[in-house]
């Protein structure tokens, strides 16, 4: 990536912080610490105070969407799924506003396709609640959905690296936490259930930013770090670092790939597509007989139309691999807005999957 391609004004230090965090910060009580000596080991002299003070400043001007842990939202409890549907366009912004009504529509997305205009995540604690806050929908819109729940998962990171120092991304720090066991119990107690809820909105930003959490809920520190160090172990978090703003680093265009991929295939091919470094997103997901032909997803982003085009062809190449892909086996859908994006309502799933008494007071 060239600086003409960021939208914002970066230089040499806070290219070298957004391409080593973005996973792999250390889970210690002073973590600023190590993570500033792991970047000078690389060439890149700076403090921990001044990490500190750089990481605050690109999260203030919005070149970062947040510090701190990425939860995995099905590891902590309930259920999410994706659904598409048609808005008529002379009825569009009506439909939108029926649908992000439900305050269980997390996000929702206008995208390029002749009758799948609409696209949006139901997240719930429930998951019978899916079926019926679809019903809901239609009932209001008039409109029916169609529900893709993801029914294997090939790759979530959404990474985005820049030029610069450490481009490769590869600086893990995760192995400095506590020696304890992966989290392995589907459900939560009462204390993790209150630290994944304050984990949702990320770490303050400061010298202590674990001490500060527990401090926050009235646990200890050492428990704080040992539990977000299990869970990232064990899967429950994905990592912990800074997640960028990828509008703000020049990634405007979001294209969705979808693929009519030969069932017997879709376990080579899912392997194959998410070995692509530029696929941030990868699943298998249903067809819908007569309206929607594809089974698998694999989201791309980029810094123009023209290097959105280029990746599609590498996946479209690498399909190509496994089976003769014909033009009417795939597509590509480019969100043209965002009409809601509020997040995974964590707490509710949370509690939902948690043992124990619960004060809701």
């Amino acid at each position: 990536m060239n600086e003409a391609d960021v939208a914002v004004d970066l230089d040499r230090h806070d290219r070298a912080i957004l391409n080593a965090f973005q996973g792999g910060f250390p889970v210690v009580e002073r973590p600023f610490e190590p993570a500033a000596a792991a970047l000078r080991e690389r060439g890149v002299d700076i403090s921990a105070d001044e990490l500190l003070d750089r990481v605050r400043r690109l999260d203030e001007e919005g070149t970062l969407s947040r510090f701190g842990a990425l939860i995995d939202a099905e590891a902590i409890g309930g259920t999410a799924t994706l659904v598409a549907m048609h808005a008529p366009e002379e009825r569009f912004e009506e439909v939108a506003e029926q649908v992000n009504a439900h305050r269980e529509v997390a996000h929702n997305y206008e995208r390029e396709h002749p009758h799948l205009n609409m696209w949006f995540v139901v997240s719930v604690a429930d998951s019978e609640r899916v079926e019926e806050v679809l019903a809901e929908i239609e009932a209001e819109t008039g409109e029916e959905t169609y529900n893709l729940p993801k029914q294997r998962e090939f790759r979530v990171e959404a990474k985005f690296l820049l030029d610069g120092p450490i481009s490769s991304g590869d600086l893990d720090l995760s192995d400095l936490g506590p020696d304890v066991e992966p989290a392995t119990d589907d459900r939560l107690t009462p204390a993790e259930r209150d630290l994944v809820v304050e984990l949702q909105g990320g770490l303050p930003i400061t010298e202590t930013p674990y001490r500060d959490v527990a401090d926050a809920i009235g646990a200890d520190v050492a428990w704080v770090i040992e539990t977000i160090t299990r869970f990232e172990r064990g899967g429950k978090i994905r990592r912990v670092g800074v997640v960028p703003n990828h509008y703000a680093l020049g990634y405007t265009e979001n294209g969705m790939t979808v693929w009519n991929v030969p069932d017997d295939l879709v376990s080579e091919v899912g392997p194959a597509i998410a070995d692509l470094d530029f696929v941030t997103h990868c699943y298998e997901r249903p067809r819908h007989e007569g309206v929607w032909p594809y089974n698998f997803f694999a989201m791309t982003h980029g810094r123009s139309e023209a290097e959105s085009e280029r990746r599609v062809e590498q996946v479209r190449g690498r399909m190509g691999e496994f089976f003769d892909v014909a033009d009417e086996d795939w597509d590509t859908l480019f969100s043209t807005r965002i009409l809601k994006k509020t997040g995974i309502r964590l707490d509710e799933r949370a509690a939902a999957n948690t043992d124990g008494d619960i004060d809701e007071s």
